[in-house]
């Protein structure tokens, strides 16, 4: 079976391990960039009586039009200019199913967020990625090369980018926009925590497109995405999209998030406060060098194996982003922004297993 197996799989998708999320019960998580509070008791008891009165025999709204009509009123675009995704990786998934024509092939700045790479290999694209330069910031030259070399379909790029947690230089994205034959995506899924969004460029160039998500606000188990571009780019996109991706569930979870915003702008206030003071917390220890952030986590390279480090504090009950590529990022890691229990817990046990290092 195997031998038929490698016969009529994807060959890029039989070479690969896929994306892992670590499965670890009874532990402090702070590996996935989520929300660390949550909604109010009364505010949970009116989103759970509204979900009540959902028939569940029945299909979810076609198309969800109050959802496309209420978040393009959020992000100040039209109607036509917006579509809803089960989290942000389905409308990865369907750009790069999509735009296969002519121009075809995927770039993407390294490190990102991972899916980028996974989804446009398992999809058939070709992908080329070009290193951050030593600041994480784009290198534009090497780009622009790759760009004209390879023709790419698709160019992501992360605002601010995951996982470093810096915004990109907007000279350099604007030069990359108007150099690319193909799309460019403007990925802002940590962009209320960094008070930036590039929006506004969307009345400036046509190959544009922008992705937003609920799940790093509070909803992350709703996956819930959006996708904003050129009515003509959404049009064809939405020829992909399959029926009644949203679940009716996740429809209501939304229209609740554009009903409560003031609550959940007041945790993301509250996460920007706590993002700093972890950031202190890190900056005191010695061997470890925190980079500044403008998302809801926070990178930081170790003088030391980061995958021991990474083993031990499982082991002491906490969960970071292991993200130690000795040829890229070499002993890194990224802890998610928790709330203050969580931080000091976390800045406790790396300061206790540091010194087992024997560095």
């Amino acid at each position: 079976m195997a031998m038929i197996l490698k016969d009529i799989v994807n060959k890029e998708i039989f070479k690969q391990r896929g994306y892992m999320a670590p499965e670890v019960t009874g532990a402090i998580k702070m590996d996935a960039n989520e929300n660390p509070f949550t909604i109010q008791e009364h505010l949970k008891r009116k989103l759970f009586e509204k979900m009540a009165r959902i028939d569940l025999n029945r299909y979810p709204v076609a198309d969800a039009p109050e959802l496309r009509e209420g978040f393009a009123q959020y992000y100040g675009v039209d109607k036509d200019m917006i579509m809803p995704g089960n989290g942000s990786d389905e409308l990865i998934q369907i750009l790069c199913l999509t735009l296969k024509g002519k121009i075809n092939g995927v770039l993407v700045p390294v490190p990102a967020f991972s899916m980028y790479k996974i989804i446009a290999a398992n999809t058939g694209n070709k992908v080329v990625e070009v290193p951050l330069n030593k600041k994480f910031d784009l290198d534009c030259d090497a780009i622009i090369d790759k760009v004209k070399e390879n023709f790419p379909a698709l160019v992501f790029l992360s605002y601010p980018n995951a996982p470093t947690g810096n915004l990109f230089s907007r000279a350099k994205i604007e030069t990359i926009i108007k150099k690319s034959p193909g799309m460019v995506v403007i990925d802002e899924a940590y962009a209320s925590f960094s008070g930036q969004t590039l929006l506004p460029l969307l009345k400036k160039y046509d190959n544009l497109i922008f992705l937003k998500t609920l799940s790093k606000l509070g909803l992350a188990s709703m996956r819930l995405g959006f996708l904003i571009a050129n009515p003509d780019i959404v049009a064809h996109l939405d020829k992909v999209r399959l029926p009644y991706n949203i679940n009716s569930l996740s429809q209501i979870a939304a229209s609740f998030f554009l009903d409560y915003q003031d609550e959940f702008s007041r945790q993301v206030e509250e996460i920007i406060k706590r993002r700093e003071e972890l950031y202190l917390g890190l900056q005191k220890i010695a061997g470890i060098k925190p980079f500044p952030s403008q998302a809801n986590f926070i990178f930081f390279s170790c003088a030391f194996d980061s995958d021991r480090i990474y083993k031990q504090l499982v082991a002491e009950g906490i969960v970071v982003k292991n993200l130690n590529i000795p040829s890229l990022i070499p002993n890194c890691m990224r802890v998610t922004v928790g709330n203050r229990k969580e931080n000091d817990s976390f800045l406790r046990v790396l300061k206790s297993v540091i010194p087992k290092q024997g560095a």
